[in-house]
């Protein structure tokens, strides 16, 4: 018993000193099974869409349709985890990802339906926003201040390390086996076992009942969320700046599975391990800007090492193999050289709180908005473009995006920046 006892001690003992609060352990490990599960088609499902006999336009309006309804879920998490609290909110996330998944590869992938496709895909996106960002409430709501930003930090770490992540390299290891379709299903039992393992595995009260003082009316919670972008406009260009930081990200995953493979000559396997490069790169230095951006400045870490160091690695990404061919080693830095550059946007959680400390929660929706907008627009602008500009057309527009970002980046200074003197802050560009 004793020895028992001195086992568990010292496993909470570690999972403290790594920065996780540990009643709430469970859920990163349920989270990060979920967005395996949620990840593993990332890679391949609009090349695989195609093969089944969709055009890619159509394909990308599929996604499209997805991301709308990711935008609405992750707005709406914060509001409903205070209605009814995060442990409830990510029952229903889960239960929507499930009852839609089974329904879209019934209905939608078996016979090629397009309508159904568009409907079920779209109904689903309701599901993963509902579960990763209500336990996102429940870590804010629950963690010590202290440990807060190593706690957000590991969930960050958590929901890319699935998507795409693991996911793609689930799926490369699984396709050559079991094929295409199986695939589709086997991301089901991971979703199902993961957010099993977050729904009874977390023992932490807090998020298991109502977050919002009982008085509290919800409308009043959800009206505050978008009326802050005009109170704060600052906070509105921030949404704008995280919609362009993974805009791309989304939209490369409607039209690179094909262009790698298709036209470049890489096998579908070195695609998803590309991929998973990218995110593996793109993990590490999500927290490695974390301790970067507040030595260097959070605007200026944005500015420069988000918005245009992506501008030049998107460029990089489609250069590399157009110019020299399916040279695998050089495309692969490529791409780990994108992921890391991506994760330059990391402070922009920290910047975007700060640009309405009366009203953070709210400023966090909006930011939330933004990430799940992201999930649509990117793919928007690739059913809108690819067909009449092609691949390089479209890398060109992201990468301006990118800059354009960098150039929004500088109008966010914080309150307290425009009574001080120029260069007194670490957030002076």
């Amino acid at each position: 018993m004793q020895l028992t006892e001195d086992a568990r001690a010292a496993r909470t003992s570690f999972i403290d000193r790594i920065g996780i609060y540990p009643p709430l352990v469970w859920g990163y490990v349920g989270l990060l099974l979920f967005m395996i599960g949620d990840g593993v088609e990332s890679g391949f499902l609009s090349s695989y869409l195609v093969s089944r006999g969709l055009s890619e336009d159509r394909v990308a309006w599929i996604f499209t349709v997805y991301g709308l309804t990711v935008a609405v879920a992750a707005w709406l998490s914060g509001a409903l985890s205070d209605l009814w609290g995060p442990r409830q909110v990510m029952g229903i996330g889960l239960l929507v990802w499930a009852v839609f998944e089974v329904a879209f590869l019934v209905f939608g992938v078996a016979p090629a339906s397009y309508p159904l496709l568009l409907i079920t895909y779209g109904l689903r996106g309701f599901g993963y926003p509902l579960f990763a960002f209500g336990f996102l409430v429940w870590i804010t709501a629950a963690t010590p201040r202290e440990r807060l930003g190593t706690a957000v930090g590991w969930f960050w770490f958590a929901f890319t390390g699935g998507l795409p992540t693991l996911g793609s390299l689930f799926a490369s290891a699984m396709i050559p086996n079991i094929g295409h379709y199986a695939t589709l299903w086997s991301s089901l039992v991971l979703v199902v076992i993961g957010g099993l393992i977050a729904s009874f595995g977390i023992r932490e009260p807090t998020g298991k009942h109502r977050l919002a003082p009982p008085g509290e009316k919800p409308l009043s919670t959800l009206l505050s969320s978008i009326s802050i972008a005009w109170r704060k406009p600052k906070t509105a260009i921030g949404c704008i700046v995280r919609v362009i930081n993974t805009a791309p990200q989304f939209g490369f995953l409607v039209f690179l599975p094909l262009y790698f493979t298709k036209t470049i000559g890489f096998s579908e396997g070195q695609w998803l391990r590309l991929l998973s490069a990218i995110f593996l790169s793109n993990i590490v230095w999500n927290l490695l800007f974390g301790i970067i951006g507040d030595k260097f400045g959070w605007r200026r870490t944005v500015a420069l090492c988000g918005g245009v160091g992506s501008a030049i690695t998107t460029l990089l990404l489609f250069y590399t193999p157009h110019a020299l061919g399916p040279n695998y080693p050089l495309t692969v830095l490529a791409g780990i050289l994108y992921g890391a550059t991506l994760a330059g946007y990391v402070p922009l959680s920290a910047l975007m709180p700060s640009l309405a400390p009366e009203n953070k929660g709210a400023a966090m929706s909006i930011l939330n908005l933004g990430a799940g907008a992201s999930v649509w627009v990117g793919p928007a602008i690739v059913g809108l473009f690819l067909p009449t500009l092609g691949v390089g057309g479209v890398m060109w527009i992201f990468a301006g995006l990118y800059l354009l970002s960098a150039v929004l980046t500088l109008f966010l200074t914080l309150p307290d920046q425009t009574t001080k003197p120029p260069l007194s802050s670490l957030e002076e560009l």
